[in-house]
């Protein structure tokens, strides 16, 4: 069976408070879209079997959140051996949620494969324990994220007829430490709020509280950011802890691949 894990965009990221866990409560939009991982899962004879393809992953095997998604629920359910092939397309460090979307698609197919029964508000119990936003892969439609980015709220954003552009530098960036640079603030609209706007205020408004401590460690970075909007956008950010930046455009960007050549890793036309 095969399934075609999809990235997410952070339009906003406000880091509220750190939490006695040692985590961060935050809020933010994740925002999913249509470029996606590939994912195969089939039964096996003997033992479980892992391969890859595509982008190098930077971790080794058994550091892999597929592979933990699928020992996840063998505990749980004495589940057989199974052969995993993900062919990787979403670069991982990117702030795009590649890893997670693999994991939580991961316990999507082994739901339906040895008939678990399980409903989405359980999958994504299990997938919150594999990482703080590998939920929201779960349900893959707009939605507001809290907390640790674990809990959610419908939110209606449209953004029919709008353009996305990807551009993912060669940086990588830890997010553990991101996350103890970043001064955290309660006291600001909520991101809902903000996101209910025109998409034409979103410049002025809605911010990545990531961006105030990684464009000064990475002014290349910020670079991006200023070239999309340069060439139009109508909005532009860094997802998640980066380090790619995406433009929101009301057009078709042309001349993209020009600028940015190999570091342009993906444009869509938002169809719904």
């Amino acid at each position: 069976m095969i399934s075609f894990p999809r990235c997410k965009l952070n339009i906003g990221l406000h880091i509220l408070e750190k939490r006695p866990d040692g985590y961060h409560n935050i809020e933010t939009l994740f925002y999913p879209l249509s470029f996606t991982d590939g994912l195969e899962i089939i039964t096996a004879n003997g033992s479980t079997e892992f391969s890859q393809s595509g982008l190098p992953l930077p971790l080794d095997e058994k550091s892999n959140l597929v592979i933990k998604a699928y020992e996840l629920l063998k505990r749980e359910y004495d589940l057989p051996p199974v052969k995993i092939h993900l062919h990787k397309k979403i670069p991982p460090g990117s702030g795009l949620g590649g890893g997670s979307s693999d994991a939580a698609n991961t316990l999507l197919l082994l739901n339906q494969i040895f008939h678990l029964g399980l409903s989405n508000e359980e999958l994504a119990i299990y997938a919150g324990k594999l990482g703080a936003d590998c939920a929201f892969f779960v349900f893959n439609k707009p939605m507001i994220g809290k907390n640790k980015g674990e809990v959610f709220e419908d939110v209606n954003v449209d953004m029919k007829g709008y353009h996305i552009a990807i551009i993912k530098s060669n940086i990588h960036i830890d997010t553990k430490e991101a996350y103890g640079k970043v001064m955290p603030c309660k006291s600001r609209k909520s991101i809902k709020e903000l996101v209910s706007q025109p998409i034409s205020k979103w410049k002025e408004t809605i911010e990545n509280d990531f961006e105030k401590v990684i464009f000064k460690e990475y002014p290349g970075i910020e670079k991006i950011k200023s070239t999309l909007y340069n060439k139009g956008a109508v909005y532009a950010s860094m997802t998640g802890s980066g380090s790619a930046v995406y433009g929101i455009f009301d057009h078709n960007p042309k001349r993209l691949d020009e600028i940015f050549g190999k570091h342009l890793v993906w444009k869509e036309r938002i169809e719904g």
